[in-house]
């Protein structure tokens, strides 16, 4: 009897005028929009080539240690999955990059997989569900088939099951042709961790999709008219998609304020760049007079032929200048040291503050199914919130490696010149710790993203309950 309801169920969706135009729009927005993302990541990989050959010739040629971390940032190459998913990355910069050319990018974005789930998805699987049981009540067919000994739990179970496969079919074959697209693109190449992340995803998508159809079917029961069903649900699509994922930011603000940023900002730039400096110069001229005193030749003042030939030709004046080298090197070196200290203590207590803000933020807006799916489907394909954090902690392998590289080219360039400006001077670099990008773990991505699938597996059973006792409830009459 079971599998007699979900045939129903299909028939009757299947051969509707909604299943038609939802099949077509499916199909047609998923193939352009695959199209054109993928287009963009090959056109972006380009890019990314090119300036890493542009970043080869310049460390080639003019590489030296005062302007050479402005150069050599570590930025995150594009992923392949972005042919499917743009979210965000480390080295977006569609804020700053984009905006000045081109607006447009910013203020209209481009849709992707999860606007396409979320928004249109969700829609219409409540435009499937609305009227599933009111509409039957109202045309009179409810009646007819619970007078033909027919449960109502296999009523209740059949139209969620057979509504669900209908939802699946054009999903499924939307998601083919997408995946069709990208993989005769030969500038595009998936590994088996992007597919294990496509089927997380694809599960995700499953259960959002569920939810909304499980949500459609328990408001259809506690209504009487079609029409009635379809105002409370478009209501309660509202209230889900665009009130709950957008007020939670501002509400986690009320509830736990941070200070301004820009002043804070402002603050520490004055710590660490004027600060530092008076600081520096004080530190520095009290050492400069220690060494004076120490070694009164140094305050003889040479130009840069007699300067060179003293450093050359005098093994005690090579030496007193080293040290005095030394000593300015350790008073900035302090100075550095203890305004970095203030401006960490100031930094450290904004970011626990922002951390603890975001947090919040997040398990307020994780009661809409719009973000646990968001976050789920980001994460997975390494272009959400948890790459960025995963993406500084790789990178502070490398300032940490590169840190130690620069230390030890400075020291022996200096100790073969010990009249050397090893912060300005031109130097090869080919040696250098190079950073590689490579994404994290798939086992790493799911774990992170289990609380977002728990929750959309206890909002399916949630409303899945409600459904089935409000049907069982149901006056047919």
């Amino acid at each position: 009897m079971l599998k007699m309801i979900v045939k129903k169920e299909l028939q009757n969706n299947i051969f509707s005028f909604r299943f038609l135009v939802a099949f077509v729009l499916l199909i047609i927005i998923v193939a352009i929009t695959v199209f054109i993302l993928t287009d963009d990541y090959v056109k972006k990989v380009d890019e990314y080539s090119k300036r890493q050959s542009e970043i080869d010739n310049y460390m080639r040629n003019y590489a030296h240690f005062n302007r050479v971390g402005a150069v050599i940032m570590p930025s995150q190459p594009p992923l392949p999955f972005s042919c499917l998913i743009r979210g965000i990355s480390p080295d977006d910069e569609n804020v700053f990059g984009e905006f000045n050319t081109d607006p447009l990018p910013v203020m209209f974005p481009l849709i992707d997989l999860t606007f396409i789930v979320t928004i249109l998805v969700s829609l219409i699987a409540l435009l499937f569900s609305y009227d599933s049981i009111c509409g039957e009540k109202e045309e009179g067919t409810l009646k007819l088939i619970l007078s033909n000994k027919l449960s109502r739990v296999e009523v209740i179970l059949g139209k969620i099951i057979g509504g669900i496969l209908t939802l699946f079919i054009p999903f499924l074959i939307s998601l083919a042709i997408g995946l069709l697209i990208i993989n005769l693109n030969r500038g595009v190449s998936w590994k088996e961790a992007n597919w294990g992340a496509f089927g997380f995803i694809f599960l995700g998508a499953v259960l959002y999709f569920t939810f909304f159809y499980c949500i459609g079917i328990f408001i259809s029961s506690r209504h009487h008219s079609s029409s009635s069903s379809i105002m409370t649900s478009l209501f309660v699509w509202v209230l889900f998609i665009l009130i709950i994922p957008n007020l939670s930011p501002y509400v986690a603000s009320f509830l736990y304020p941070t200070p301004s940023k820009i002043k804070i900002e402002r603050e520490i730039r004055g710590i660490t760049d004027v600060g530092r400096d008076e600081l520096g110069m004080k530190l520095a001229k009290e050492k400069e007079l220690e060494m004076y005193r120490k070694y009164p030749f140094l305050e003889e003042r040479l130009n840069e032929t007699e300067f060179q030939r003293r450093i050359n030709e005098d093994p005690i004046y090579s030496k007193a200048y080293k040290e005095l080298k030394q000593e300015r090197q350790k008073a900035w070196d302090e100075a550095n040291r203890i305004q970095s200290e203030k401006a960490g203590i100031i930094r450290r207590e904004l970011n626990r503050k922002e951390e603890y803000q975001t947090k919040l933020s997040t398990y307020i807006s994780m009661l809409s199914p719009l973000s646990d799916f968001t976050y789920l489907a980001r994460d997975f394909s390494s272009t959400g919130m948890r790459n960025m954090l995963y993406f500084n902690e790789i990178e502070r392998e490398w300032n940490k490696a590169f840190s130690d590289y620069s230390e030890k080219k400075r020291a022996s360039l200096e100790k073969d010149n010990p009249a050397i400006d090893t912060w300005n001077t031109p130097v090869d670099m080919s040696d250098r710790p190079r950073f590689k990008y490579r994404e994290e773990a798939l086992a790493g991505r799911f774990i992170w993203t289990l609380p977002f699938f728990i929750v959309l597996i206890l909002y399916n059973l949630i409303f899945f309950t409600a459904s089935y006792v409000s049907f069982i409830k149901y006056d047919v009459r």
